[in-house]
């Protein structure tokens, strides 16, 4: 919803009688529902050129990405936690999900492998992480077998050795079924992270009781979606805070004072399709007079108001706590984050 549309939103309630406004009131709309301050929010100076087609290309059809689509689907937007707003004024990282992407020349063969590399950022490498997944789509297999699936790092040709296995896995499939498997790589990921020059990529293979190889490292035609990708958990410790609404309303309120409102926020109006979770979510703002005393968040403000009551404009209606949202999407480089952008919520208002 653009700042425009909300305005009119906001103008219509007024002329409906839910905001009355005077020399003692405003309403406050929250700067969240700017696209400019969601971006800075988000270390951003510009929106991913990311379309609705491209996203469906790039989402992988896997368990951790349902599971946290799922997340929305069950708990909406009222189950959310609360988090004391003591945080920093950027998205804080829980989950990024990286898709692979092809290696350099200098460690392929006749042009092989084609996959699989991952980059991290700076700001990436110094984070910590709890956890650290390779997830890999295994094609269905023509009868009941058993497929060892193998993790190897890539090494430049000029030095010998191309392969360092790190890891194997063994695995029993059933005939004409297809499934995602997942191996742990935190430790190859941490010498990654202490050593990026040794970051050359990997190489990954599953290979049937046929020989055949069933992983899915250069989807074909129908298996987008189902490229390798490493889900990398980031820890994070928020402080909690018990759910306090304070005084709320709604355009049949037929309440004067300073009072929250509700505020749907829709991510769709802003043509931002990179964003894959929520499409949309409850913003709420601020309105009503703002009696003294009322709600006011500083004895301060009374106080000064009764010394030089001609002197100052008197307390406005104002958001005093704001909360986060989590939210999925696509950075710049098209990587998958979830993360947590503060101050997205009005959670209580007063005057201030």
């Amino acid at each position: 919803m653009h700042q425009s549309q909300i305005v009119l939103y906001l103008s219509l309630l007024i002329a409906l009688g839910a905001v009355v406004l005077s020399d003692q009131e405003t309403y406050q709309q929250p700067s969240a529902t700017s696209p400019e301050d969601i971006l800075s929010k988000l270390r951003m100076k510009e929106a991913p050129n990311i379309s609705r087609d491209i996203v469906k290309q790039l989402l992988p059809k896997a368990p951790p990405l349902q599971q946290l689509l799922d997340q929305y689907d069950v708990l909406g937007d009222d189950n959310r936690d609360v988090v004391m707003e003591d945080d920093d004024e950027h998205a804080t990282t829980e989950t990024i999900m990286m898709m692979a992407t092809e290696p350099e020349s200098i460690v392929q063969v006749d042009d092989e492998p084609k996959c699989c590399f991952f980059s991290f950022t700076q700001k990436f490498q110094a984070s910590r992480i709890v956890r650290a997944q390779l997830w890999v789509h295994l094609r269905p297999a023509v009868e009941a077998t058993t497929v060892f699936l193998q993790i190897a790092r890539l090494m430049p040709v000029t030095e010998g050795n191309r392969h360092i296995r790190i890891r194997s896995l063994k695995i029993d499939v059933n005939a004409g079924t297809s499934s995602w498997q997942s191996i742990d790589v935190k430790q190859v990921l941490a010498v990654w992270l202490r050593q990026p020059e040794t970051n050359w990529g990997i190489e990954i293979n599953a290979f049937d009781s046929r020989g055949n190889d069933l992983a899915v490292t250069s989807p074909e035609p129908g298996e987008e979606g189902l490229q390798p990708f490493m889900e990398v958990k980031i820890s994070e410790n928020p402080k909690r805070a018990r759910r306090d609404m304070g005084l709320d309303c709604d355009e049949n309120s037929p309440e004067s004072r300073c009072c929250r409102y509700p505020l749907t926020v829709d991510f769709e109006d802003f043509g931002w399709d990179w964003i894959i979770a929520p499409k949309r979510y409850k913003a709420n703002y601020c309105s009503g007079e703002c009696e003294y005393m009322h709600l006011q968040k500083y004895p301060h403000t009374h106080l000064v108001n009764k010394a030089n009551p001609r002197g100052t404009a008197g307390p406005c209606c104002t958001p005093t706590k704001m909360s986060p949202i989590n939210m999925l999407y696509f950075n710049r480089k098209e990587q998958i984050i979830y993360g947590k952008i503060p101050s997205m919520v009005v959670d209580r208002c007063g005057c201030s």
